[in-house]
Order: C-alpha cells, then structure tokens, then sequence
C-alpha cells in the first residue's frame, strides 16, 4: 500500500518500465524509467546544490517532461513545490513570491530571466533540469508533510495559497481513480497538469498539449485534431473552451472518451460534440480548485426530460457527488467535505471567507449556487453572488444562461446585473437580437445586449469574465 504519489510513482515505474509515461509537446517520448532517472539524477544535483527538506521552492518550467521530474526530484527532497498560477503571468509569480517566501527558484529557458527581474530572487539559489548529481539520496515523505502549494486563480478576489499534503494529493488520486479508471492501455491527452499526476502514479501515458497554457484562444480546431491524432490519444481531458474548439473540427477515430470540466459544460457544447462524434462517450465533471473533483455525469444520462428542465430555466445538470465527496447545500450554497477537499488556506485570515467547521469536518463554501434533485444529483445555478433582480424575481445566471444557450443563433450568453437592471449579454448572431429579446422576457428579462465576443477568464476561458463584461458594456 502506497503513502504518497512518490511511492505510487515509484511502483508505477517498477510495473512499466520502458511504457511511455509523457509524450512531450514537440512528440518526445519519455518512458517511466527515463522519467525516474532523470527523477533521481535531480533530487541528487539539486541536494547538493543545497536545496533541504522544508525549502519552499517556485516552479517556473513550461509543461512538459521537466515539470514532472522536477516535482518529484522536491519531493524526494523533501522540500515543497510552488506553483504559481500561470494565467496572472508574472503578477502570478509575484503573488507566490509574497505569499510562500521561496527558498529557491526551479526554471530553465526563458523563465530564467525572472533571477533578475524579481528582487525577491536576486539572492535564492536556482535550480535547473539541466542539474547534474552522483551523491545517493534517500528522504521518506511523510504523508503529513507539505509537498505542494497552488493558488486559486483570483477570478473572484485576491488568488489564495492552498497548501497540499502528501496524504491530500493521494486522497486526491483516490477521489479521481474512479473517473479515469480503465482496464485498457490509454493514451490521454491532459489539459490538466494534476490528472497528470495522477497518471503518472498509475502508470497510462499522458499526452501533453502543444500549446501555450495561457493561451487557450489561439489553439485551431485543426491543430487541435491534428495533435491528438498524430499521437494516438484515446482519452481527452479537456476545459470546455478546448471542447468548443474542438467541435469545429473532426473528432480523430482514435479518441472514445472525453472528460471535461474546469468551466461550465452546458448542453448545446455536448450536443456540437455528439454531432461530430456520436460514438464518444462524454464526461462532465464539477470541481474547484479547492475541491477537485466534486461530481460528475456521463452524457448518456442526461434525458430529454433533463434537456427540457435546463431548457425551462432549472439550471445546469452537473451529476451525481463523487464517492470521495459529502454534499450538503445551504441557503443555496454548495458545501463539500472529503479528504480530498482544501481544509484551510496558506493564510488561514482568509479561512473565514470559505471555510465552515463541524467537529472535525471542515466543510468548503464553493460560493457557487445550487440544488439536489429527488435523484441526488447535484443542479449548478451559477456563482452565489450573482443572482439579478428580474420581474419575475430572483434569478441565478445559469437558470437563464443554459437555456439561452439552446436559443436559435446563441453561442455564448452571460446574465449580470448594471446599474441594478438584469442584462442578458448574448454572442451569436445579430440578427436574431428580436426573437432572444422575445425569449428572454419569459424569463423576466426585458434588456438584452448582443457582444460580438464574450470575454473569458484568464485560466480555462471557459468562464466569461464579468468584471470585462461589465466594463465592455458600461464604456
């Protein structure tokens, strides 16, 4: 029985050697046994660099196999990785910087250039993939210990350090084994580094995206297909705004799965990719960045009479719980606890704003609205502070978003409130404005906008951004 991903990983390579564990952006492959000696060759170099069990040391490599070995090479260690939310660019490193007081900085190529454009890194050590060691080293992890601080990505407020165990990123791969789980060799292409991971620890080959991260909206639905089939994925783990994309083109014969979350995954995105791919099973999964993942639905069971509920203004059908998660719902709220779910923040001031204690539960407000129906499955209403004030009352953004959605013309849709009005911004084609402002008023709604493009959050652009929107139609 295994303690930590360290020692999951480590049985992981015994049972696949020479099986590729990551297939590099530029088509590279790395077997798990190349991936654990370069694993050792690190933790060996950087040791004697100086780096200790303890050390907080901030990540600035781009994806790809050196990202992998660098976190287990600090967790070998012993000390804890940083990983700065890429979207916020260097605002993001600046915020790690202030928050975790790095002992060290882990970058290579053009990364290198932040030794001398953070002050607060002018007199830490840097250490590179390219670091080389022969002095034997030996930690064993306490599942206890520290191995791992990210941020959530700020959308809603000042990004706040998670602190991660050894003992809750296992729970984490507990909590998600169920969701991947597969008697037959997979090749997943992962949009996300912490399934990643968790692959890595069970032994299937992650293929990893050939594009920037942060740059989501540049990615061509050609490209798109193109990558995935020149390298055989059979899975897709992808945001919803890569699913859109990919909806544009033809799905590869080689894929017969696809998981995707990190934004809302509304019906008219599974119905484009059923279109293209009805052979594809499709996976929808809700989570947070605290609480990942909280409950999921395979497209095969969502009925019409579940088309028609989120078409009549019931919201967003996101599935039953997973195992791993407890659910309960308060004053519209959805609480999560688990062992896979955040108990508290780096600064634990900010505990407050989420966090709810019941003995020995700690119960996470995701600050996102919803309901359990008479099957448990969980309804997604949009996030808490955002119901407007119709003339038929009171409603939640996704009661009204994922049904404009599935109006004639609409691509994208966005209910927010300025000056105190409900506003409907809607993306798509102009020339229906009429027949939305005619929908629209079912729902209480009496001033829709059409915008040429919704802006999107910084991470996944999977989310509009309605701060932008705001300011877009206020100027």
């Amino acid at each position: 029985m295994t303690n930590t991903l360290l020692d999951a990983f480590a049985a992981s390579v015994a049972r696949n050697g020479d099986r590729v564990a990551l297939i590099e952006g530029d088509g590279t492959r790395v077997s798990f046994t190349e991936l654990a000696a370069r694993v050792e060759r690190l933790a060996q170099a950087w040791a004697a660099q100086g780096m200790r069990a303890g050390d907080r040391i901030l990540i600035a490599l781009p994806i790809g196999a050196d990202l992998y070995a660098a976190l287990a090479a600090i967790w070998t260690v012993g000390a804890i990785a940083v990983l700065p939310e890429p979207a916020m660019g260097l605002a993001g490193l600046r915020n790690a910087l202030r928050t975790t007081g790095d002992n060290g900085l882990c970058a290579s190529g053009g990364y290198l250039a932040l030794k001398l454009l953070l002050p607060a890194l002018w007199m830490q050590p840097l250490y590179t993939p390219s670091a080389r060691g022969s002095r034997p080293i030996s930690h064993i992890a306490n599942p206890s210990d520290l191995a791992l601080i990210s941020f959530t990505s700020g959308t809603t407020g000042a990004p706040k350090a998670i602190p991660r165990s050894h003992a809750f990123l296992t729970a984490q791969q507990n909590a998600v084994s169920p969701l991947l789980k597969s008697d037959a060799p997979e090749v997943d292409l992962v949009a996300f580094p912490v399934f990643v991971l968790i692959n890595l620890a069970e032994g299937r080959t992650s293929l990893l995206p050939n594009w920037k991260m942060g740059k989501l909206d540049r990615v061509t639905p050609e490209a798109l297909a193109t990558w995935i089939a020149g390298q055989g994925a059979t899975r897709l783990l992808l945001p919803p705004a890569l699913c859109e994309t990919l909806a544009k083109s033809v799905m590869p014969s080689s894929v017969h799965t696809l998981f995707t979350g990190g934004g809302p995954v509304f019906p008219d995105l599974i119905a484009a990719l059923k279109t293209r791919a009805p052979q594809v099973r499709i996976v929808s999964v809700y989570g947070s960045t605290e609480a990942e993942p909280i409950a999921e639905i395979d497209s095969s069971h969502i009925s019409p009479a579940d088309i028609a509920a989120m078409a009549a203004g019931k919201g967003l059908l996101a599935g039953l719980p997973v195992a791993a998660a407890k659910l309960r719902i308060e004053a519209d709220e959805i609480l999560v606890s688990g062992a896979h779910v955040n108990r508290g923040y780096l600064d634990s001031t900010r505990n407050a704003e989420t966090k709810l204690h019941d003995g020995d539960t700690v119960w996470h407000r995701t600050g996102d609205a919803g309901y359990l129906d008479d099957l448990g499955r969980l309804w997604l209403l949009g996030r808490l502070g955002g119901a407007v004030q119709t003339t038929t009352g009171l409603r939640y953004p996704f009661s009204v978003e994922t049904a404009a959605r599935m109006w004639p013309g609409v691509q994208g849709a966005a209910l927010f409130a300025i000056g105190g009005k409900a506003v409907l911004a809607l993306e798509g084609d102009a020339a229906k404005i009429a027949d939305w402002a005619a929908r629209a008023a079912a729902f209480g709604i009496t001033h829709v906008r059409h915008i040429p493009r919704l802006p999107k959050d910084r991470r996944h652009r999977s989310k509009v951004d309605i701060a932008a929107l705001r300011k877009l139609l206020k100027g």
